[in-house]
């Protein structure tokens, strides 16, 4: 179990570095081998190493995705995975931080 202090978050890579990379692990991981590979690590490798994971209360997460995501991954977005694959990721992620934090107790 992690403590989690909604105002640790604001410096959550000082306080939750180590959750933070299993959220994204996790959620990476749930998805290899159903999708396109070079599309799940392209946007893995140039969308989410960019992205920010925000606490909005109440045990909800949000992971805002840099602006340029489609400049980011080149043809890659051209594919027609893209768009699912990138929702499906940050939905996770989110699922996945509420997990880890112990909000969704029971999924």
């Amino acid at each position: 179990m992690t403590d989690f202090d909604p105002e640790k978050f604001d410096e959550k890579y000082v306080h939750y570095f180590e959750e933070l990379e299993e959220a994204y692990s996790n959620a990476y991981n749930q998805l290899h081998g159903r999708y396109d590979s070079e599309v799940l690590r392209a946007i893995d490798r140039q969308v989410l190493s960019e992205s920010e994971p925000f606490y909005e209360g109440d045990g909800a997460f949000r992971v805002e995705l840099p602006d340029d995501v489609r400049d980011r991954v080149g043809a890659v977005a051209d594919h027609e995975q893209f768009e699912p694959v990138l929702e499906e990721l940050v939905d996770r992620i989110e699922r996945e931080l509420r997990q880890i934090f112990e909000f969704d107790a029971d999924e």
